[in-house]
């Protein structure tokens, strides 16, 4: 065996294992460019049953509407952290979805509402100026919690 771990044989199958998981390791973080695209998409992330009623809430919200669920719930501080998130949030959530491992009631972490607060002050630096940033901006404005679907809301007779 140790003449083994010495041999150049050796040293050449670990630098191709290691060239090819880098390889795969970047495809699955990055992606090809549609899939990147796709999986940022609101209608992606509406695609589970547990996040329909989030999604249409979203979908009927008005002032946000505009913007993707990836611009408030992920890292957007930098891209290397931003891709990062998407990569591990994104294996987190498909491997709970297809193993029946998620809870049907969604409830945001405690990093999640860090991330969203952190979110919401790059959009509304203004605006959180004047505000006591001791307090989450859902404590005021609590459709952005997606629990109240807006078409109930907002379509009246």
């Amino acid at each position: 065996m140790l003449r083994f771990l010495k041999s150049r044989t050796c040293w050449l199958s670990l630098l191709v294992l290691v060239v090819v998981g880098a390889g795969l390791g970047a495809f699955l973080a990055f992606g090809p460019p549609q899939l990147y695209a796709k999986s940022g998409s609101p209608e992606f992330c509406g695609s589970c049953h547990v996040m329909e009623s989030r999604y249409e809430a979203w979908f009927h919200a008005g002032a946000h509407r505009r913007v993707k669920c990836v611009d408030c719930h992920l890292p957007n501080d930098t891209a290397l952290g931003h891709l990062t998130a998407k990569a591990l949030d994104g294996g987190q959530e498909f491997l709970a979805f297809h193993t029946g491992r998620f809870a049907e009631d969604i409830r945001l972490s405690s990093h999640g509402a860090k991330v969203l607060k952190e979110n919401c002050l790059r959009c509304h630096t203004e605006t959180m100026a004047r505000v006591n940033e001791d307090r989450n901006c859902w404590d005021c404005h609590r459709r952005l919690g997606h629990k109240q679907t807006g078409a109930m809301a907002t379509i009246t007779p």
